[in-house]
């Protein structure tokens, strides 16, 4: 069973929080900060616009995001966690440097 998002919402999986503190120290799970990237899993077709059009999201599968703290909804999925966030949740889509 694979998960779909509706509309202008988006299938996120969480990048994981750092491991150490920027002095070394490691640091456990109840003090590690909440993730705030992610790696596109799913988008849904898009946002309805009150003329019944549909306009396509910005975002795509694969792309990294920056998103708000504490936006979305947690969700479990064959023992793995993702979080469903609307378009308008995310900051930004992160570039490589590289290109």
């Amino acid at each position: 069973m694979a998960i779909q998002p509706l509309g202008d919402r988006i299938l996120v999986k969480s990048l994981e929080g750092e491991e150490k503190s920027p002095g070394g120290i490691i640091l456990p799970d109840v003090a590690k900060e909440k993730p705030q990237e992610g790696k596109v899993i799913a988008v849904g077709k898009g946002r309805l616009l009150e003329d019944g059009t549909v306009k396509p999201l910005e975002t795509k599968v694969g792309d990294t995001v920056l998103y708000a703290k504490y936006s979305g909804t947690e969700v479990n999925h064959e023992d793995k966690e993702f979080l469903i966030l609307r378009e308008d949740d995310i900051l930004a889509v992160l570039k490589d440097a590289k290109k």
